[in-house]
């Protein structure tokens, strides 16, 4: 019988409240359709992993991430996993989402926009 996952649920939770500078201030740039009226979600469970944020509409991912994620093995599996699931995933890292929300947005409208077509 399937039902809700409480322990992922926590998990979600956690990541919710505990989001760094940099997600918040992505979430708050495409909550709501405010980029070109594309729905995200954040902290969404998909398979084994909770992605950062996901327009599921158009199967794409955003992962934000901090220096702990350079060159990491299992961030190559989960993308291998997510990509076998239809889905493609844009990686960024913190200090650029600070320093350059208006070209992560550019970037992030660009592979919605192909994955339209």
């Amino acid at each position: 019988m399937r039902g809700p996952d409480r322990k992922t649920n926590r998990r979600v939770r956690q990541l919710r409240t505990n989001a760094t500078d940099a997600e918040t201030k992505l979430w708050f740039a495409v909550r709501g359709r405010r980029l070109a009226g594309f729905k995200f979600v954040r902290q969404k469970s998909i398979g084994p992993y909770v992605v950062d944020f996901v327009c599921r509409d158009h199967k794409v991912i955003i992962e934000v991430d901090g220096g702990q994620h350079a060159e990491s093995e299992s961030d190559q599996v989960h993308d291998a996993y997510l990509a076998s699931e239809g889905y493609r995933v844009l990686r960024f890292w913190n200090s650029d989402v600070l320093g350059n929300i208006d070209g992560i947005l550019q970037n992030i409208l660009a592979a919605l926009n192909s994955s339209s077509e």
